[in-house]
């Protein structure tokens, strides 16, 4: 049966794991996600789970072995952050172009340089264009359910595509939180079992993993990566319609919170939307009409949704914890302004940069860029299109 328990974003994580039993982890430790190979090896060597554990020595290596074990056939995962998954680049690329459906459990934290082991989204960002599936969750809760959805996203007959499922490092993956945990026999249910079509282990079927592509093949090869990844946004909707039958929980591509007669709004993502929320409940009781809208499904970008939520309110405050070092912005403010624009929606943005390599975004932070957007609104006075938030003056 379902219960309720208390525990850390890792152990969540590794306690979904368990729940799965996948057949192979390859991992190499790094801060802050090292606790979940660190329990999933704990689970193994207690006999609760018969999941192979590879221990590698780095992280361009454990996503090698995930890639190899996958395209054998067997389900495969691995944990990682920051450096660890720059390490992991070239794999990235492969895992996504070669559509294997595998799962990565990623604790954000900041990459070098200078050298931090906090939180902002560098890395999963960098990796944003790689063909990966990113899934970021708020809490405990979400990053458990994210990572219970994350195989029968990834394993879906029309997306076969790998999944990076985020979580805020130490914020979520250290910080213990109330959670309810799904029954064991539920989960198994919900994932099923892993039966690929076509693996390097079947003698009767043999297939090429990973051929030189002349180029009369390889546009189209990432032509039909493309379509998969367009696929997975209903694909993704699906699995979350079927999770909240066995869980209650609902999920979409992101969370509208008080946004419906919003004048005002923050986009955001990760752990922060939680104090923005809060920012959000204290200045409605003052009667401002302001509202969140956090942002699920960073790939595939869902520029029309978005656009269709955003074009009711004046201003819009685009919350990037990356800098992209373009000279006008972050992801998100690129991402985002984009699909204003080519869906037709002509509001006022602003970008701001907040919370690199864990500098701390208060409730006091976001309640200031509210009120900026609203003396922008009636003043007409523009205020800084892309600026950072919180800087030691």
């Amino acid at each position: 049966m379902d219960m309720k328990e208390r525990m850390s974003g890792n152990e969540a994580v590794s306690y979904a794991i368990k729940q799965i039993n996948p057949d192979v982890m390859p991992a190499f430790p790094i801060t802050p996600s090292t606790e979940i190979p660190q329990m999933i090896s704990t689970y193994i060597a207690n006999g609760e789970i018969d999941t192979e554990f590879i221990p590698v020595e780095s992280e361009h290596s454990a996503m090698s072995a995930a890639i190899g074990a996958q395209a054998a056939g067997a389900r495969s995962l691995t944990a990682t952050s920051s450096a660890g998954l720059a390490l992991m680049w070239e794999e990235l690329l492969l895992a996504a172009s070669n559509r294997l459906p595998l799962v990565l459990a990623l604790v954000n934290r900041t990459l070098s340089g200078p050298i931090n082991i906090n939180c902002d989204h560098s890395d999963g960002m960098g990796a944003r264009d790689t063909g990966w599936i990113q899934i970021y969750a708020e809490n405990n809760q979400e990053a458990y359910d994210n990572f219970i959805q994350a195989y029968p996203i990834a394993e879906h007959e029309g997306v076969h595509l790998p999944v990076m499922i985020c979580q805020d490092g130490f914020i979520t993956s250290h910080a213990v939180e109330n959670i309810e945990l799904l029954d064991d026999k539920k989960v198994k249910k919900f994932v099923g079992e892993y039966k690929p079509e076509e693996y390097l282990l079947n003698p009767g079927n043999p297939v090429a993993v990973g051929p030189y592509s002349v180029s009369n093949y390889a546009m189209e090869a990432k032509k039909n990566q493309e379509i998969a990844l367009e696929n997975s946004k209903a694909v993704i909707l699906e699995v979350a319609k079927n999770f909240k039958k066995i869980s209650g929980r609902s999920y979409g591509l992101f969370e509208e919170y008080k946004t419906k007669d919003a004048d005002y709004i923050m986009l955001i993502m990760g752990s922060a939307a939680g104090t923005a929320k809060q920012a959000v409940s204290e200045l409605r009781a003052k009667g401002m009409k302001v509202g969140v809208l956090k942002l699920r499904v960073f790939r595939p970008f869902p520029a029309e949704e978005i656009a269709e939520a955003l074009k009711g309110c004046k201003t819009v405050a685009i919350m990037d914890r990356c800098e992209s070092y373009n000279g006008n912005g972050g992801p998100l403010g690129s991402e985002v302004t984009s699909a204003l624009f080519r869906n037709k929606v002509m509001i006022e943005t602003v970008n701001y940069i907040y919370g690199l390599a864990g500098r701390d975004f208060t409730v006091d932070e976001a309640k200031a860029i509210f009120k900026e957007l609203e003396e922008q609104d009636v003043s007409g006075r523009k205020v800084e299109q892309y600026k950072y938030i919180g800087l030691r003056t």
